[in-house]
């Protein structure tokens, strides 16, 4: 598959740098190249230092290191080309500029890059979602289960079970073509009730690790809560390290849940600044108290802060589990109830408490790194197969191949839209729209 349009766009960040690529990618890359460096396109695979001119005008327009790359071999696989210019934002717009005056070029939608590469075969589904996640990730945990579906992890086990379903479809179609020949048609239905017999087990396997996988992707959710001035402001931000709570000794200043990102060797882990619980006259006060507890029922983990002055026993989370954390013990002992004891101010304890927090988010995640089955979408597709092999050997238990031999089939449908065989065109402006616009 190719486009009839040319599409160009930035891809690398936007603001003041030394450096800015801008990717080219259609049929139309040569003849663009052939424009700006006013003479014939750099041979393929070779750095060449150009001037760019504008098309029209003819104006010097940067010095540039231009890269081409021939179709099929792109990462989108067309003709491809990337401009590395000088990184200022005059220099960028006028580059731009200049691409959008040369007929059939446009500037690019998001993910369409990525999207040209897919629909050319160059990447699979799960891949693209790969490269997603590489783009987003901010701990190396992340990064590692990132770089393992990139480069095949899922799909490869997918077009594993794929290819032994269809081995099994092939053996129950045997037996259905062959049922006036009893010993062939047995011994056909037996040997495809092993293969997806086994497959359903494997599958199951990986749907049970899945959970911890995608926990990875979305990052540990602790969520500090606690009654009014119990310090739960000062103590994100002390884990912060910087000013991102305001904080008061006036009750209710906290309303809106406000969330930091951290990376605890490797481990993503947010915590969650929450208003503080108490009965509340007040309707803002009042949402933001319900926000807290909704909060406080979906995350890993609950730090339920205590202050000198207040009883360590908190409310019920479901089976979220909680830790008792004593604040402000600068100025008052631990009490006997509480798990451990921070001072904000002082900085006492929140070492342990890091420590404490890490040491629940990898007894969590644990293991997720070498789960395949990483996002919601792989999980739904793969239980759809899980219950229609299942479906299947229920059939052939009680002598209906023709139903077995239907549910393999709708097995093998839901396992082709994990890597994008068939049936994914409704989801593929959700994934692409993921990405930024260079990519």
């Amino acid at each position: 598959m190719t486009s009839g349009d040319t599409i160009f766009a930035v891809a690398s960040g936007f603001g003041r740098a030394g450096i800015a690529v801008i990717r080219i990618s259609g049929p139309g890359t040569e003849a663009a190249l052939h424009a700006l460096v006013r003479g014939p396109a750099p041979p393929p695979r070779r750095a060449s230092l150009r001037r760019l001119h504008h098309p029209v005008t003819g104006e010097v327009l940067d010095q540039a290191l231009v890269l081409r790359m021939a179709a099929p071999g792109s990462f989108t696989g067309e003709d491809q080309a990337e401009l590395h210019i000088h990184g200022g934002l005059a220099v960028r717009s006028a580059v731009l500029r200049a691409l959008s005056s040369l007929p059939g070029l446009r500037a690019a939608e998001p993910g369409e890059f990525t999207r040209r590469a897919f629909l050319n075969g160059r990447m699979d589904l799960s891949a693209v979602e790969g490269l997603a996640d590489l783009i987003d990730a901010e701990t190396e945990a992340q990064r590692r289960q990132a770089l393992r579906q990139l480069e095949g992890a899922l799909a490869n086990k997918v077009d594993d079970w794929r290819d032994r379903l269809a081995d099994a479809l092939a053996l129950a179609e045997a037996g259905l073509d062959f049922t006036d020949e009893a010993d062939v048609s047995h011994a056909a239905s037996s040997e495809a009730a092993a293969i997806f017999h086994a497959v359903r087990l494997e599958i199951e396997d990986e749907l049970a690790r899945s959970s911890r996988a995608e926990r990875l992707r979305e990052g540990f959710v602790a969520v500090i809560a606690g009654p009014p001035n119990a310090g739960k402001s000062t103590l994100l931000n002390a884990l912060a390290r910087r000013e991102v709570a305001i904080v008061s000794p006036h009750p209710g200043t906290t309303r809106d849940a406000i969330e930091v990102r951290c990376d605890l060797d490797g481990l993503p882990v947010t915590f969650v600044d929450t208003a503080g619980l108490r009965e509340a006259a007040d309707p803002v006060e009042g949402e933001g108290i319900a926000r807290a507890r909704r909060h406080a029922r979906g995350a890993d983990l609950v730090l339920w802060l205590v202050a000198p002055d207040a009883v360590a026993d908190g409310e019920s989370f479901g089976p979220v589990p909680v830790l008792n954390v004593a604040t402000k013990s600068d100025l008052a002992d631990r009490p006997p109830s509480a798990d451990l004891a921070v001072s904000a101010r002082t900085g006492d304890g929140i070492g342990r408490l890091v420590e404490a927090v890490r040491e629940r988010a990898e007894a969590v995640l644990a293991g997720a790194g070498d789960a395949v089955v990483t996002r919601e979408r792989h999980r739904k597709a793969l239980e759809e197969v899980v219950s229609a092999l299942s479906r299947a050997e229920a059939a052939q238990a009680v002598g209906h191949e023709e139903l077995a031999a239907e549910d393999l089939r709708l097995a093998l449908r839901a396992l082709g839209r994990v890597t994008g065989r068939v049936d994914v065109e409704e989801i593929l402006d959700r994934i692409f729209g993921q990405f930024c616009i260079g990519k």
